[in-house]
């Protein structure tokens, strides 16, 4: 049956990746997912203050 990789077919499957795209790009692509996962909680931080509005017995927000 075939499963998730383990020990020595990642380090073989790292390899692959090194040779084909290189340690530079690979720090580039690592650096641009980093970025976008933090531009990605920022957002998520920036909404919660419409979730902390008030609201009415019937569930409208109401005005301040």
């Amino acid at each position: 049956m075939l499963g998730l990789p383990r020990g020595a077919e990642w380090i073989i499957i790292l390899l692959i990746v090194v040779l084909l795209f290189g340690p530079g790009r690979i720090g580039k692509i690592a650096g641009e997912l980093g970025k976008g996962i933090r531009a990605f909680r920022e957002g998520l931080s920036q909404d919660k203050p419409e979730d902390e509005q008030s609201t009415d017995s019937s569930g409208n927000i109401e005005p301040k």
